[in-house]
């Protein structure tokens, strides 16, 4: 029974937040300047959430679930740092050649396939990023590939019945971007550089018109406070479109952190009930001009991040991990702290 408990939490944290009825959790912002393109975001929940930092060499065989008859298989491309939480599966990441793909928890998400859509096989929500990391350069790509609906997102139920309900939010150094939705079985992507934020729900085509009522209203006079989704989205919408394209490398990334950490939510916010809105857990920015991924446990003093332009991830490499810590001994780059480890393992049932 403990087994199962801790089971059900982690795979709720790792597929970002995911909770029943009405969820709010996790911001997404994308900078596009003339020195830096980066992308942004938060995580929030009422505990800590154990998580490494992955290095996936190239060349490694990877399947879209465990089932031979009814999954993808693919030999990576690129090299990928990735966040795994629990243990269990990816929650965002970036390549080497700087294309981000970020998770998110959308509710009223449904992915099954119907009639006509028989053809499509099963891709487990814990691997959806990995698979785009690994197999594309560009949003271009990616959306290209996608927009073939090969497959649809596996996603196992909770115990009390609610699915790890997820949209995906992927960006690249030209700054364009786009948002891929299931709804109602159907696949549904935006693309291009204008969609820049991402919060959870409503589904994206609802957010737009919530930034478009905020844009009138004009975030000089008011902008919403609370850490609802959609408050959150008009925040970042507003503030991310201040930010000069002329910023410097490094006024271009604190300029994302200062986006995102307006959307956090201070430590010892919880609500009994929605447990989902609450402290925010980390921060993580992917530098797409420097190939640098960035990350912040919000107990941790400072940042870390991992360097893949200085590491050995060519095919036959090792796979390096290293567990992030709270006690104050991981600061700055942590490639030096990256430990040849056995291939991941991805969490596809509870």
């Amino acid at each position: 029974m403990k087994t199962q408990l801790v089971s059900a939490l982690a795979l709720g944290a790792m597929m970002l937040c995911v909770a029943p009825q009405e969820a709010d959790a996790c911001t997404r912002v994308v900078y596009h300047g003339d020195s830096v393109t980066a992308t942004g975001r938060t995580l929030d929940w009422k505990t800590p959430i154990p998580t490494a930092l992955r290095v996936i060499p190239r060349g490694e065989h990877h399947i879209s679930f465990d089932d031979p008859t009814d999954n993808i298989e693919w030999t990576s491309k690129y090299a990928t740092v990735m966040a795994v939480s629990y243990n269990m599966g990816y929650s965002e990441g970036m390549n080497e050649k700087g294309l981000a793909a970020n998770v998110l928890y959308l509710p009223g998400s449904v992915y099954s396939y119907g009639p006509g859509k028989e053809y499509r096989k099963k891709m487990a929500s814990s691997v959806w990023p990995q698979y785009v990391l690994d197999n594309f350069a560009t949003v271009d790509e990616a959306v290209a590939a996608l927009r073939q609906d090969q497959f649809y997102i596996y996603a196992p139920e909770m115990p009390d019945g609610s699915s790890a309900t997820l949209h995906m939010a992927i960006s690249d150094p030209t700054g364009n971007c786009a948002v891929i939705e299931y709804n109602q079985g159907n696949l549904e992507i935006t693309e291009g550089p204008q969609y820049a934020v991402l919060t959870n729900a409503p589904f994206y085509a609802q957010q737009l018109a919530v930034r478009d009522y905020w844009e009138n209203v004009g975030g000089m006079h008011m902008l919403p406070g609370t850490n609802r989704s959609s408050d959150r989205f008009a925040r970042a919408s507003f503030y991310a479109s201040l930010l000069p394209k002329n910023l410097s490398h490094e006024k271009g990334l604190a300029g994302v952190f200062g986006v995102i950490r307006n959307c956090a939510v201070p430590m010892g916010i919880s609500l009994p009930d929605q447990p989902e809105i609450s402290t925010t857990q980390w921060f993580s920015l992917c530098d797409q001009t420097n190939i640098r991924y960035y990350f912040q446990l919000t107990q941790s003093p400072g940042v870390v991040w991992v360097d893949l332009t200085k590491l050995n991830i060519s095919k036959g490499a090792p796979q390096l991990t290293v567990t992030l810590t709270t006690d104050g001994s991981q600061i700055g780059c942590v490639n030096d702290l990256l430990k040849p480890t056995t291939p991941f393992k991805p969490v596809f049932h509870l």
